[in-house]
Protein backbone atom coordinates (compact mmCIF):
# COMPACT_ATOMS: atom_id res chain seq x y z
CA UNK A 1 0.00 0.00 0.00
CA UNK A 2 1.32 3.15 -0.92
CA UNK A 3 1.68 6.00 1.96
CA UNK A 4 1.20 9.74 1.16
CA UNK A 5 2.41 12.30 3.40
CA UNK A 6 -0.24 15.10 3.66
CA UNK A 7 1.51 18.79 5.07
CA UNK A 8 -0.99 21.44 5.72
CA UNK A 9 -1.44 23.79 8.60
CA UNK A 10 -5.03 23.52 7.86
CA UNK A 11 -6.88 20.50 9.95
CA UNK A 12 -10.06 20.21 7.81
CA UNK A 13 -8.32 20.30 4.42
CA UNK A 14 -5.57 17.29 5.85
CA UNK A 15 -9.08 15.35 6.86
CA UNK A 16 -10.40 15.87 3.89
CA UNK A 17 -7.53 14.65 1.93
CA UNK A 18 -7.08 11.86 4.21
CA UNK A 19 -10.55 10.24 3.52
CA UNK A 20 -9.97 11.10 0.04
CA UNK A 21 -6.93 8.92 -0.20
CA UNK A 22 -7.79 6.27 2.33
CA UNK A 23 -10.56 5.68 0.45
CA UNK A 24 -8.74 5.12 -2.68
CA UNK A 25 -6.79 2.56 -0.81
CA UNK A 26 -3.97 4.81 -0.03
CA UNK A 27 -2.06 4.83 3.70
CA UNK A 28 -2.06 8.49 5.01
CA UNK A 29 0.41 10.63 7.44
CA UNK A 30 -0.40 13.92 8.45
CA UNK A 31 1.21 16.74 9.40
CA UNK A 32 -0.05 20.60 10.64
CA UNK A 33 3.34 22.23 9.87
CA UNK A 34 6.59 22.38 7.65
CA UNK A 35 8.77 21.14 10.39
CA UNK A 36 6.75 18.12 11.60
CA UNK A 37 6.41 17.03 7.81
CA UNK A 38 10.18 16.97 7.27
CA UNK A 39 10.41 14.90 10.53
CA UNK A 40 8.00 12.55 9.51
CA UNK A 41 9.47 12.25 5.99
CA UNK A 42 12.70 11.32 7.36
CA UNK A 43 11.09 9.08 9.54
CA UNK A 44 8.69 6.98 6.77
CA UNK A 45 10.09 7.50 3.82
CA UNK A 46 6.72 8.38 1.99
CA UNK A 47 5.93 7.01 -1.63
CA UNK A 48 4.39 10.81 -1.92
CA UNK A 49 3.99 13.89 -0.16
CA UNK A 50 1.17 17.13 -0.95
CA UNK A 51 2.39 19.81 0.48
CA UNK A 52 1.10 23.48 0.94
CA UNK A 53 2.31 26.41 0.30
CA UNK A 54 1.52 28.81 2.55
CA UNK A 55 2.26 27.85 5.81
CA UNK A 56 4.19 29.96 8.70
CA UNK A 57 7.39 29.40 9.75
CA UNK A 58 8.96 26.20 7.23
CA UNK A 59 6.50 26.97 4.20
CA UNK A 60 6.16 24.50 1.56
CA UNK A 61 9.10 25.84 -0.63
CA UNK A 62 11.35 25.28 2.07
CA UNK A 63 10.05 21.92 3.14
CA UNK A 64 10.28 21.06 -0.77
CA UNK A 65 14.34 22.82 -0.79
CA UNK A 66 15.06 20.48 2.16
CA UNK A 67 13.26 17.27 0.19
CA UNK A 68 15.71 17.85 -2.60
CA UNK A 69 18.82 18.45 -0.48
CA UNK A 70 18.05 15.48 1.51
CA UNK A 71 19.83 12.00 -0.13
CA UNK A 72 16.66 9.78 1.49
CA UNK A 73 13.75 12.27 -0.08
CA UNK A 74 15.34 13.88 -3.00
CA UNK A 75 13.89 11.00 -5.55
CA UNK A 76 10.55 11.02 -3.64
CA UNK A 77 7.60 12.88 -5.39
CA UNK A 78 6.22 16.08 -3.75
CA UNK A 79 3.32 18.00 -4.86
CA UNK A 80 2.75 21.03 -3.83
CA UNK A 81 -0.94 22.74 -3.09
CA UNK A 82 -1.73 26.38 -2.53
CA UNK A 83 -5.29 28.39 -2.49
CA UNK A 84 -2.96 31.43 -3.79
CA UNK A 85 -1.46 30.79 -7.45
CA UNK A 86 -0.63 34.16 -7.91
CA UNK A 87 1.33 34.34 -4.58
CA UNK A 88 3.84 31.56 -5.68
CA UNK A 89 4.09 30.79 -8.96
CA UNK A 90 3.90 27.36 -10.74
CA UNK A 91 7.25 27.93 -11.85
CA UNK A 92 8.87 28.59 -8.80
CA UNK A 93 7.81 25.48 -7.25
CA UNK A 94 9.07 23.45 -10.30
CA UNK A 95 12.11 25.23 -10.31
CA UNK A 96 13.04 23.75 -7.09
CA UNK A 97 12.08 20.46 -8.18
CA UNK A 98 8.60 19.93 -7.54
CA UNK A 99 6.54 17.31 -9.51
CA UNK A 100 3.34 18.84 -9.95
CA UNK A 101 1.07 21.56 -8.25
CA UNK A 102 -2.79 21.38 -6.98
CA UNK A 103 -4.67 24.26 -7.04
CA UNK A 104 -7.44 24.86 -4.21
CA UNK A 105 -10.09 23.89 -4.58
CA UNK A 106 -9.23 20.82 -6.34
CA UNK A 107 -11.67 17.99 -7.12
CA UNK A 108 -11.25 14.59 -5.73
CA UNK A 109 -10.69 13.10 -9.14
CA UNK A 110 -8.03 15.82 -10.29
CA UNK A 111 -6.46 14.98 -6.33
CA UNK A 112 -6.71 11.30 -7.09
CA UNK A 113 -5.07 11.35 -10.91
CA UNK A 114 -2.37 13.40 -9.69
CA UNK A 115 -1.53 11.25 -7.03
CA UNK A 116 -1.83 7.94 -9.19
CA UNK A 117 0.18 9.36 -12.16
CA UNK A 118 2.60 11.09 -10.10
CA UNK A 119 3.12 7.33 -8.55
CA UNK A 120 3.20 5.99 -11.64
CA UNK A 121 6.13 7.79 -12.96
CA UNK A 122 8.01 7.33 -9.56
CA UNK A 123 7.75 3.98 -10.05
CA UNK A 124 8.27 3.84 -13.87
CA UNK A 125 12.54 3.60 -13.68
CA UNK A 126 12.17 0.57 -11.51
CA UNK A 127 10.03 -1.00 -13.90
CA UNK A 128 12.50 -0.30 -16.76
CA UNK A 129 15.44 -0.56 -14.88
CA UNK A 130 13.94 -4.39 -13.90
CA UNK A 131 13.16 -5.36 -17.85
CA UNK A 132 16.12 -3.93 -19.04
CA UNK A 133 18.43 -6.00 -16.37
CA UNK A 134 15.83 -9.35 -17.03
CA UNK A 135 16.82 -8.49 -20.97
CA UNK A 136 20.69 -8.28 -20.63
CA UNK A 137 20.37 -11.64 -18.50
CA UNK A 138 18.88 -13.96 -20.39
CA UNK A 139 20.86 -12.47 -23.48
CA UNK A 140 24.30 -12.14 -22.04
CA UNK A 141 24.05 -14.20 -19.50
CA UNK A 142 26.14 -11.52 -17.25
CA UNK A 143 25.08 -9.09 -14.19
CA UNK A 144 26.46 -6.01 -14.73
CA UNK A 145 26.46 -3.63 -11.60
CA UNK A 146 23.07 -2.03 -10.33
CA UNK A 147 24.71 1.79 -11.07
CA UNK A 148 24.39 0.93 -14.94
CA UNK A 149 20.55 0.70 -14.67
CA UNK A 150 19.28 3.34 -12.21
CA UNK A 151 20.40 6.34 -14.55
CA UNK A 152 19.58 4.31 -17.49
CA UNK A 153 15.84 4.05 -15.94
CA UNK A 154 15.90 7.79 -15.45
CA UNK A 155 16.66 8.72 -19.11
CA UNK A 156 14.44 5.90 -20.45
CA UNK A 157 11.57 6.77 -17.99
CA UNK A 158 11.34 10.43 -18.57
CA UNK A 159 12.22 10.66 -22.68
CA UNK A 160 8.61 8.07 -22.50
CA UNK A 161 6.97 10.94 -20.44
CA UNK A 162 8.41 13.65 -22.59
CA UNK A 163 6.92 11.53 -26.02
CA UNK A 164 3.39 10.84 -24.37
CA UNK A 165 2.41 13.99 -22.39
CA UNK A 166 5.11 16.40 -24.38
CA UNK A 167 1.49 18.24 -26.12
CA UNK A 168 0.44 19.21 -22.46
CA UNK A 169 3.74 19.99 -21.02
CA UNK A 170 4.90 23.62 -20.02
CA UNK A 171 8.04 24.54 -21.10
CA UNK A 172 9.41 24.98 -17.86
CA UNK A 173 8.48 21.25 -17.03
CA UNK A 174 10.50 20.26 -20.28
CA UNK A 175 13.23 21.99 -18.99
CA UNK A 176 13.05 19.67 -15.78
CA UNK A 177 12.65 16.55 -17.32
CA UNK A 178 15.70 17.91 -19.70
CA UNK A 179 17.59 18.70 -16.67
CA UNK A 180 16.57 15.33 -14.89
CA UNK A 181 17.73 13.47 -18.19
CA UNK A 182 20.73 15.48 -18.43
CA UNK A 183 21.90 14.66 -14.75
CA UNK A 184 21.42 10.88 -15.66
CA UNK A 185 23.96 10.84 -18.47
CA UNK A 186 26.25 12.58 -16.81
CA UNK A 187 25.89 10.14 -14.09
CA UNK A 188 26.01 7.11 -16.88
CA UNK A 189 28.91 8.36 -18.13
CA UNK A 190 30.98 8.88 -14.61
CA UNK A 191 29.72 4.75 -14.16
CA UNK A 192 31.19 3.72 -17.29
CA UNK A 193 34.14 5.76 -17.24
CA UNK A 194 34.57 3.91 -13.87
CA UNK A 195 34.12 0.92 -14.45
CA UNK A 196 36.78 1.07 -17.80
CA UNK A 197 38.98 2.46 -15.85
CA UNK A 198 38.51 -0.47 -13.25
CA UNK A 199 38.78 -2.99 -16.30
CA UNK A 200 42.05 -1.47 -17.18
CA UNK A 201 43.96 -1.67 -13.79
CA UNK A 202 42.73 -5.25 -13.47
CA UNK A 203 43.74 -6.45 -16.94
CA UNK A 204 47.47 -4.80 -16.16
CA UNK A 205 50.09 -6.85 -14.86
CA UNK A 206 50.56 -5.48 -10.89
CA UNK A 207 53.69 -3.35 -10.62
CA UNK A 208 56.23 -5.22 -8.51
CA UNK A 209 56.72 -2.12 -6.89
CA UNK A 210 54.28 0.89 -6.22
CA UNK A 211 54.62 3.49 -9.51
CA UNK A 212 53.51 6.72 -10.34
CA UNK A 213 51.10 6.26 -12.98
CA UNK A 214 51.12 9.46 -14.94
CA UNK A 215 53.31 12.62 -14.87
CA UNK A 216 54.43 14.08 -11.88
CA UNK A 217 52.86 17.61 -10.05
CA UNK A 218 54.35 20.27 -8.00
CA UNK A 219 52.60 20.93 -4.58
CA UNK A 220 50.96 24.13 -6.13
CA UNK A 221 49.67 22.54 -8.59
CA UNK A 222 48.26 19.53 -6.54
CA UNK A 223 46.91 22.06 -3.86
CA UNK A 224 44.98 23.99 -6.21
CA UNK A 225 43.83 20.68 -8.10
CA UNK A 226 42.63 19.23 -4.75
CA UNK A 227 40.49 22.69 -4.06
CA UNK A 228 39.28 22.67 -8.02
CA UNK A 229 38.27 19.58 -7.79
CA UNK A 230 36.47 19.54 -4.58
CA UNK A 231 34.72 22.56 -5.44
CA UNK A 232 33.55 21.16 -8.91
CA UNK A 233 31.74 18.52 -7.24
CA UNK A 234 30.45 20.82 -4.22
CA UNK A 235 29.17 22.91 -6.53
CA UNK A 236 27.18 19.84 -8.65
CA UNK A 237 25.84 18.79 -5.08
CA UNK A 238 24.84 22.29 -4.45
CA UNK A 239 26.91 21.90 -1.40
CA UNK A 240 29.38 24.68 -2.18
CA UNK A 241 28.44 26.26 1.54
CA UNK A 242 28.81 22.90 2.74
CA UNK A 243 32.77 22.47 1.49
CA UNK A 244 35.40 22.99 4.20
CA UNK A 245 39.17 22.80 3.10
CA UNK A 246 42.41 22.52 4.93
CA UNK A 247 44.80 22.44 2.74
CA UNK A 248 48.47 22.05 2.74
CA UNK A 249 51.59 22.66 0.38
CA UNK A 250 52.26 18.87 -0.23
CA UNK A 251 54.22 17.44 -2.98
CA UNK A 252 52.20 14.54 -4.15
CA UNK A 253 53.25 10.59 -4.66
CA UNK A 254 50.46 10.37 -7.07
CA UNK A 255 50.04 12.20 -10.56
CA UNK A 256 47.21 14.64 -11.64
CA UNK A 257 45.13 11.99 -12.77
CA UNK A 258 45.02 9.90 -10.20
CA UNK A 259 44.81 12.81 -7.27
CA UNK A 260 41.66 13.84 -9.07
CA UNK A 261 40.14 10.29 -9.06
CA UNK A 262 40.85 10.41 -5.32
CA UNK A 263 38.90 13.20 -4.38
CA UNK A 264 36.28 13.48 -7.11
CA UNK A 265 35.51 9.81 -5.85
CA UNK A 266 35.51 10.41 -2.20
CA UNK A 267 33.75 13.59 -1.78
CA UNK A 268 31.02 12.33 -4.32
CA UNK A 269 30.18 9.71 -1.56
CA UNK A 270 30.33 12.14 1.10
CA UNK A 271 28.30 13.89 -0.73
CA UNK A 272 25.91 11.58 -1.71
CA UNK A 273 25.49 10.18 1.53
CA UNK A 274 25.26 13.03 3.84
CA UNK A 275 22.31 16.05 3.89
CA UNK A 276 22.54 19.37 2.53
CA UNK A 277 23.56 21.69 5.22
CA UNK A 278 26.19 19.60 7.11
CA UNK A 279 30.00 20.24 6.39
CA UNK A 280 32.04 17.99 4.28
CA UNK A 281 35.58 18.60 5.16
CA UNK A 282 38.74 17.93 3.09
CA UNK A 283 41.76 17.63 4.24
CA UNK A 284 45.53 17.66 2.12
CA UNK A 285 48.92 17.64 3.45
CA UNK A 286 52.04 15.50 3.86
CA UNK A 287 52.35 12.58 6.67
CA UNK A 288 54.81 9.71 6.85
CA UNK A 289 56.71 10.28 3.45
CA UNK A 290 53.59 10.47 1.69
CA UNK A 291 51.05 12.17 1.06
CA UNK A 292 47.27 12.04 2.63
CA UNK A 293 44.10 12.79 1.51
CA UNK A 294 41.27 12.94 4.06
CA UNK A 295 37.15 13.14 3.47
CA UNK A 296 34.53 13.77 5.96
CA UNK A 297 30.79 13.94 6.08
CA UNK A 298 28.07 13.62 9.30
CA UNK A 299 26.33 11.45 7.08
CA UNK A 300 24.38 8.07 7.48
CA UNK A 301 27.54 6.36 8.50
CA UNK A 302 27.83 2.70 8.42
CA UNK A 303 27.99 -0.06 10.72
CA UNK A 304 31.55 -2.17 11.34
CA UNK A 305 29.91 -5.15 9.18
CA UNK A 306 29.05 -2.75 6.19
CA UNK A 307 32.56 -1.49 6.46
CA UNK A 308 34.20 -4.91 6.47
CA UNK A 309 32.11 -5.41 3.01
CA UNK A 310 33.10 -2.39 0.71
CA UNK A 311 33.55 -3.19 -2.76
CA UNK A 312 32.72 -2.96 -5.97
CA UNK A 313 28.44 -2.61 -6.46
CA UNK A 314 28.11 -3.11 -2.93
CA UNK A 315 25.34 -1.16 -1.16
CA UNK A 316 23.42 -1.31 1.70
CA UNK A 317 19.86 -0.87 2.77
CA UNK A 318 18.79 -0.33 -0.58
CA UNK A 319 15.21 -0.92 0.24
CA UNK A 320 15.59 1.92 2.47
CA UNK A 321 17.59 4.04 1.08
CA UNK A 322 17.78 5.68 -2.91
CA UNK A 323 21.82 4.93 -3.48
CA UNK A 324 24.09 6.67 -5.75
CA UNK A 325 27.72 5.15 -5.64
CA UNK A 326 29.34 3.59 -3.00
CA UNK A 327 31.16 1.18 -4.64
CA UNK A 328 32.24 2.08 -7.87
CA UNK A 329 33.83 5.15 -6.29
CA UNK A 330 35.59 3.03 -4.28
CA UNK A 331 36.71 -0.24 -6.00
CA UNK A 332 38.85 2.79 -8.15
CA UNK A 333 40.18 4.14 -5.22
CA UNK A 334 41.33 1.02 -4.55
CA UNK A 335 42.51 -0.41 -7.43
CA UNK A 336 44.48 3.04 -7.84
CA UNK A 337 46.14 2.26 -4.33
CA UNK A 338 47.22 -0.85 -4.97
CA UNK A 339 49.35 0.23 -8.03
CA UNK A 340 50.60 3.26 -5.80
CA UNK A 341 51.38 1.26 -2.76
CA UNK A 342 48.90 3.33 -0.69
CA UNK A 343 46.03 2.23 1.76
CA UNK A 344 42.90 3.34 2.93
CA UNK A 345 41.25 3.40 6.00
CA UNK A 346 37.98 4.22 6.77
CA UNK A 347 36.35 5.17 10.19
CA UNK A 348 32.38 5.24 10.24
CA UNK A 349 29.96 5.59 13.16
CA UNK A 350 26.01 5.35 12.04
CA UNK A 351 24.28 8.09 12.67
CA UNK A 352 27.45 10.48 12.80
CA UNK A 353 28.98 10.11 9.69
CA UNK A 354 32.15 8.51 7.90
CA UNK A 355 35.73 9.68 7.35
CA UNK A 356 37.84 8.32 4.81
CA UNK A 357 41.61 8.55 4.87
CA UNK A 358 43.81 7.95 1.81
CA UNK A 359 47.65 8.05 2.07
CA UNK A 360 49.98 7.25 -0.32
CA UNK A 361 53.89 6.68 0.53
CA UNK A 362 56.47 9.09 -1.79
CA UNK A 363 57.75 6.45 -4.28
Amino acid sequence: MKRILIIDDEAPMRDTIKIILESSGFETLQAESGERGLSLAREHLPDLTLCDVNMPQMDGTAVLQAFRADPDLAMRPFVMMTGNPSQTPQRVGMNLGADDYLVKPFKLPDLIQCVETRLKRADLHWRVEGKTLQELRSTLHSVLPHEFFTPLAGILGLSEVLKEEAADLTTEKIINYATDIERSGQRLHRTLRNYLKILELDQNEPAAKPVRLGDPVTAAEAKALVETTARAVATKHKRAADLVLTLQSCTPSVDRDTLAAFVEELFENACSFSRQGTPVTVEFFSEKNGMTLRVSDRGRGMTPEQIGQLGAFKQFDRKRYEQQGLGLGLSLVGRLLQRTGGTLAVRSVMGEGTTITVHVPNA
